[in-house]
């Protein structure tokens, strides 16, 4: 009880145990991202072989907790205190234990991350169930950022619960009224999906995948339709401009898909945080307002 009142009284307090909360949070993010499209596969697999009626391959079980993490090199199981946010990259120099495999930059990366991220959003909801729920969706959107760089693929386990956690959290008018939520959820998957199918006929090709359709939608019934119109031109123009600057300055082939969730995720974020000042500045620019 003494340290729920130290948090709602003391904002650095909260501040900082939600960014060490964020690095545990982060850390397992990192078996989220790796492990989950894994399972996807697994999984598919094993339909295929349920419909053609062969024999499904054993395997190790595989879930989000089972087996431990390891060191993909020499099977080296990771123990707690080699497994600390940050700081056990940091004390192991970037390599196995055993080994002395190079471990990759990116885990103590996305663990940083969302620390940070976290630490953002406790500064801006304050003490809170907003901030909660504010924490739930940044988590979700690094998780789909990384997923959708590694995969192309924005999994259907994330995207549609935050769908209704959205809509959920808005029947208490946490981010907006539940109207604006459902309008948002509507209109975010439908705007995504007429130029999906605008630009399939146009063109003949797919300029896009239905996650990010659902991940759209998803932002919608969290934020409301209010806030569609900047986060899809927010992507878009980052979208863009990485998208050039991979083609003229890393060789990126045009014709190699470039993932568009993690725009969005980005764009959405950023609404989240600051939306109502990037609202007014861009319909204040625009002679809108």
């Amino acid at each position: 009880m003494q340290l729920i009142e130290l948090l709602a009284s003391s904002p650095l307090a909260f501040i900082s145990v939600i960014f060490v909360l964020g690095l545990l949070v982060g850390s397992f993010l990192n078996v989220v991202i790796h492990r989950l499209p894994l399972m996807m596969h697994r999984e598919w697999q094993q339909q295929c072989h349920e419909l053609i009626g062969s024999d499904v391959p054993e395997a190790e079980p595989l879930t989000l907790s089972r087996p431990r993490s390891r060191c993909p090199h020499c099977q080296h199981a990771i123990t707690a205190l080699e497994n600390i946010p940050v700081v056990s990259y940091l004390f192991l120099r970037g390599r196995c234990h055993d080994c002395q495999a190079r471990i990759s930059v990116r885990y103590p990366i996305i663990e940083a991350l969302t620390g940070i991220f976290s630490g953002v959003v406790a500064w801006h909801f304050g003490f809170s169930w907003t901030c909660l729920s504010a924490l739930l969706l940044t988590w979700a959107l690094i998780a789909l950022t990384f997923i959708d760089i590694d995969e192309q693929l924005l999994p259907d386990s994330i995207t549609l619960p935050l769908v209704w956690l959205g809509l959920f959290f808005n029947l208490f008018g946490q981010f907006t009224d539940l109207q604006s939520a459902v309008i948002g959820a509507l209109a975010g998957y439908l705007s995504l999906w007429s130029v999906y199918h605008l630009f399939r006929i146009v063109t003949g090709k797919e300029g896009m995948g239905f996650g990010d359709f659902k991940l759209l939608a998803a932002l919608g019934a969290w934020l409301g339709w209010q806030f569609l119109p900047v986060i899809i031109l927010l992507s878009s123009l980052v979208g863009a401009v990485v998208g050039i600057s991979l083609v003229l300055f890393f060789k990126h082939q045009r014709s190699q898909p470039i993932p568009f969730g993690p725009y969005l995720a980005a764009a959405g974020w950023l609404a989240l945080i600051w939306g109502e000042t990037i609202n007014n500045t861009y319909l204040r620019i625009s002679g809108l307002s």
